[in-house]
């Protein structure tokens, strides 16, 4: 049985191993590492034991066969979630098509999906995730944290901006399939702004979200993903690592002083457009599994 081995592809070390798929609440994660660059990503830090580069990318061995195994295990079809830990659509995907293959699976064995990612590159699966929906249902999960893009593409480097994720949301939003924004990390003195927040929530607003996810104004930090950030701060922002030493010191959760302000105006917006806020309900959301087989049968 195949253990490990490492290819290059595209310029990325990949590194190919035997890794369990599925989590116990059907979490699924076919790729560990990223190469989006995004310099807050709690993903690096040391507690999830990722002994490589970051950026070298993990792709699990006979990932869809293994896959479509525990589908036909289930004994009845439940929502699917995936990119908590990885981004499904990363640069590789394209080439390895390891996403689109996992969402056919889902979407043959009439399955629900709930999908997280920072790329306009879902796009391509835009048919699959409408006939998903069609049957069960499918949920775009957006992250958006910074409204202004020259900001945005430093924070988020390598990936589709804040206004193409916008665009996207929108496409998504004509074939009536439902998105969730996850507006967060929100880094403290740096896009912690009612500007950033109003221009962010007036997208979602357009976009027609199901429910924005935040767990607060602020930012976390611990070991490993620390020390890249304060890296990537001194690159970008000078004097501003000295910043957040005084302010949080070694603290795992950096509020930013703008917290309850912002709360309040992102509380504020979401009731007045109908949108769900309070944690618990947009994850009650995502969970919940919906049956629209009967119906289609009907016409």
């Amino acid at each position: 049985m195949l253990r490990q081995k490492q290819i290059r592809m595209d310029g990325v070390q990949c590194i190919i191993k035997n890794i369990k798929l599925l989590s116990a609440k059907n979490g699924l994660n076919l790729f560990r590492g990223c190469t989006h660059g995004c310099i807050y990503c709690d993903s690096r830090s040391d507690c999830y034991q990722i002994n490589h580069p970051f950026e070298d990318i993990e792709v699990k061995a006979n990932a869809l066969e293994i896959f479509e195994q525990e589908l036909q295990r289930r004994r009845k079809p439940c929502m699917i979630g995936t990119g908590a830990m990885t981004d499904p659509y990363i640069q590789l995907e394209p080439r390895l098509k390891m996403t689109r293959g996992a969402l056919e699976l889902i979407d043959k064995y009439e399955f629900g999906v709930a999908i997280q990612t920072k790329s306009a590159r879902i796009l391509r699966d835009l048919e699959l995730l409408t006939s998903i929906n069609q049957k069960t249902k499918a949920v775009v999960e957006m992250t958006l944290t910074t409204y202004d893009e020259e900001i945005c593409k430093i924070l988020e480097p390598y990936v589709s901006t804040t206004k193409e994720r916008y665009e996207t949301l929108l496409r998504f939003k004509e074939v009536g399939v439902p998105t969730v924004v996850w507006l967060s990390p929100i880094l403290p003195f740096i896009n912690d702004s009612e500007e950033n927040l109003r221009g962010i929530l007036d997208y979602c607003v357009q976009a027609g979200v199901k429910g924005i996810l935040c767990f607060g104004f602020g930012v976390t930090m611990r070991a490993g993903n620390r020390e890249y950030f304060y890296d990537q701060l001194d690159k970008h922002f000078p004097g501003m690592k000295k910043k957040y030493q005084f302010a949080f010191g070694d603290n795992y959760v950096c509020n930013s002083p703008n917290n309850d302000r912002l709360m309040s105006i992102f509380i504020e917006t979401c009731q007045k457009h109908n949108i769900l806020w309070r944690t618990e309900k947009v994850f009650g959301y995502l969970h919940e599994f919906e049956d629209k087989r009967e119906q289609l049968s009907l016409f």
